[in-house]
């Protein structure tokens, strides 16, 4: 993931968590997350799908 495309992820990971006007997306907030802590070099587990 390159650097831009990891300052877009955590840009839209924002909006997502702070923007009352946007509809939450777990899933999208969870993939994003993911992507941003594996990218960032973090060994994260994946949540339990149900």
């Amino acid at each position: 993931m390159t650097e831009m495309e990891m300052e877009k992820a955590q840009a839209e990971l924002d909006r997502l968590l702070n923007d009352p006007d946007v509809r939450m997306d777990p899933e999208r907030v969870w993939m994003l997350a993911d992507h941003l802590s594996r990218a960032a070099g973090g060994n994260t587990a994946r949540p339990a799908t149900r």
